[in-house]
């Protein structure tokens, strides 16, 4: 804080009481220049302040609502409108394009779409907010070089008037005729507007030096010079008054503001008498050194705020940064770490700004984090949708089969076909929530709908196959109750009876098919070892016979004989030929497996006869 008069106000007081003297700048001079270059640099922080509680703001804002400040931006005096806000409202501008664009794009990608395909849009809100953000920008830049130039012609004429009041000061015999003129200089001076600020120091001081010379040289009416001290003192007076009541000023911005506000009225005026000069200059510098200090407190808390902020937000970046997404395979697990991204970027907004220097690079960091995780899970998800397009075909092309197949009557081969189809649309993965339930109920309808009409088809067959499987079940008993020693012709009769009784009987249960068969074959064949056994015995007996008759008769036995050993060889040329079918023949399937038993069963017969031969050989022999 400063008073740039405070020095011409000394010298034109001794003027008034001394002889003159050469104009020098007096110490408070000195240290009132010093204020004014300190209190710049801390209008500078708190210009960063409001920008930064101004920022604080700006989060909340969408392209309408920053398009009604632009507007309202726009119709403002360009005066009034404020080169760091325009660029601020322009950087909020390329931000939330950028975050449009961005949702726009993962919107793009998460559709199935190609990135290269992406066209990035503007639309007439956006359109309209630009032109203004321009044409405002052009109307400032106009301005600023307007001002500079009005700058640069205040500077010129400044210099005018303290080469005009150095002149009246060396015209020592005309006091009485260039007072006025003086006095007229110096509020020409005063209004006259700002000049560029590298020489805002200088101009003053050449100024102060200007006037001090008229005062310390020049004999200035008395009366006239008391007048002109009291007026200052009662100016400077209320403006210490004012100053001194800052200090209950809750707001310190405010405070500091209007401090400087007065600082700049307190150049303006002139000097006071000498005697108070340095008194009232006093307190009004220590009044203004209290605001100062406060003011300085404030930024030092808001700099340990922002290093905690800084901090917190170091924090989220790393947070953010050591999240492992890239073993993420399901759409929940996607979800649920977003719910994470989303809660870092809650947390981010409700800290508050770090430094200027360290603000925007973590911005950057933690923007550039979140960007590659929702880049990643856009690549995911559009692979996740080509891959549910290519089940979604497998299985339309299964609810296909199944609604063609649904009206078949071939049941046995249908609901193999069926059962397939079932088993098939487990082995295919998941499709998109919007096809998923269609085509699983276009699957399952037709599915259904076989199966109850196979159910209502099938119903009077079951009725029936559990009829013939107690009948069957009744001639399996009957086949165990054939008298084995009733005469042969009479028990093969009854068992040829019962095997057509079993041929006539119709299908039995699936279920059942195989066991009960099995249990007919064994008692069937059963049946028959038995007969063939009593006939072999039979026919034995009766062989024995014929050799008895036949025994002394030579010839007539080796005749005998070699019939026998012929049939002995047709036997084994038969079972050679079963023998070797046999190989070809396969059990896996129940058809095969019955047939593989039955030339077990021929087989067996076979070498029974071969051995029967053999025995009747040996009773030849031994004839003979």
């Amino acid at each position: 804080m400063c008073d740039p008069s405070a020095a011409g106000n000394i010298a034109e007081e001794q003027t008034l009481k001394q002889t003159p003297v050469d104009g020098a700048i007096e110490n408070t001079e000195v240290e009132s220049a010093q204020s004014c270059v300190d209190g710049e640099a801390l209008a500078e922080d708190e210009m960063t302040e409001a920008v930064g509680q101004q920022a604080a703001a700006d989060t909340e804002l969408t392209i309408d609502s920053l398009l009604a400040r632009v507007r309202e931006l726009a119709a403002r005096p360009i005066s009034e409108v404020s080169g760091d806000e325009l660029r601020r409202l322009r950087q909020l501008y390329v931000t939330l394009h950028k975050n449009k664009t961005d949702f726009e794009r993962e919107q793009w990608l998460a559709e199935g779409n190609q990135a290269a395909d992406f066209v990035e849009t503007t639309d007439e809100t956006e359109a309209e907010l630009m032109n203004l953000l321009n044409e405002t920008r052009e109307r400032k830049a106009a301005y600023a070089a307007e001002q500079e130039a009005q700058r640069a012609a205040n500077l010129t004429r400044k210099n005018e008037i303290i080469v005009e009041i150095i002149s009246l000061a060396e015209d020592t015999d005309n006091v009485n005729r260039t007072f006025a003129r003086y006095r007229e200089l110096q509020d020409e001076f005063n209004g006259l507007g700002e000049v560029a600020a590298t020489e805002e120091t200088g101009v003053w001081k050449r100024f102060q030096e200007a006037r001090e010379r008229y005062s310390d040289n020049l004999k200035i009416n008395k009366e006239l010079r008391d007048y002109d001290f009291k007026k200052n003192l009662d100016s400077k007076q209320l403006l210490l008054n004012e100053a001194e009541g800052l200090s209950t000023e809750a707001d310190v911005i405010t405070a500091y503001r209007r401090l400087q506000e007065l600082h700049n009225k307190w150049r303006q005026i002139g000097p006071v008498a000498k005697e108070i000069r340095d008194e009232i200059w006093d307190k009004f510098k220590n009044a203004s050194a209290e605001i100062n200090k406060r003011y300085q407190a404030h930024f030092e808390e808001r700099k340990a705020r922002e290093a905690e902020n800084e901090a917190g937000k170091t924090a989220i970046c790393e947070k953010v940064e050591a999240l492992d997404y890239e073993s993420l395979k399901s759409f929940s697990a996607w979800d649920a770490m977003t719910k994470l991204i989303i809660e870092a970027q809650g947390e981010w907004k409700k800290l508050g700004f770090a430094s200027r220097k360290m603000n925007n690079q973590l911005f950057a960091r933690f923007r550039e984090a979140c960007d590659k995780f929702f880049a990643a899970k856009a690549e995911f998800f559009a692979k996740a949708h080509e891959e549910h397009a290519k089940n979604y075909e497998l299985k339309m092309a299964l609810a296909d089969r199944a609604e063609a197949l649904k009206d078949s009557t071939d049941w046995r081969k249908a609901t193999d076909e069926f059962v397939a189809m079932q088993k098939e649309w487990k082995t295919i993965g998941t499709v998109g929530k919007k096809n998923s339930d269609a085509v699983w109920k276009r699957f399952t309808n037709a599915c259904d709908y076989f199966f109850e009409q196979k159910k209502k088809a099938t119903s009077d067959v079951r009725q029936t196959e559990n009829a013939n499987l107690k009948a069957k079940r009744a001639v399996i008993a009957r086949l165990g109750e054939i008298d084995l020693q009733q005469p042969r012709e009479e028990a093969i009769a009854k068992l040829h009876a019962l095997q057509d009784e079993w041929q006539q009987i119709g299908h039995v249960p699936f279920r059942d098919k195989n066991k009960l068969y099995e249990a007919y074959r064994a008692k069937v064949n059963e049946l028959r070892d038995a007969l063939n056994a009593r006939e072999n015995r039979a026919r034995m007996d009766r062989f024995e016979s014929v050799v008895a008759e036949h025994e002394g008769d030579a010839n007539k036995l080796y005749r005998e004989r070699e019939k026998l050993l012929r049939a002995a060889e047709a036997k084994r040329n038969e079972l050679r030929t079963y023998e070797n079918n046999l190989g070809f023949l396969s059990s896996k399937s129940k058809s095969g497996d019955s047939m593989v038993r039955e030339f077990q069963r021929k087989i067996e017969r076979i070498k029974a006869d071969i051995d029967m031969i053999n025995e009747k050989v040996k009773l030849i022999d031994s004839k003979i």
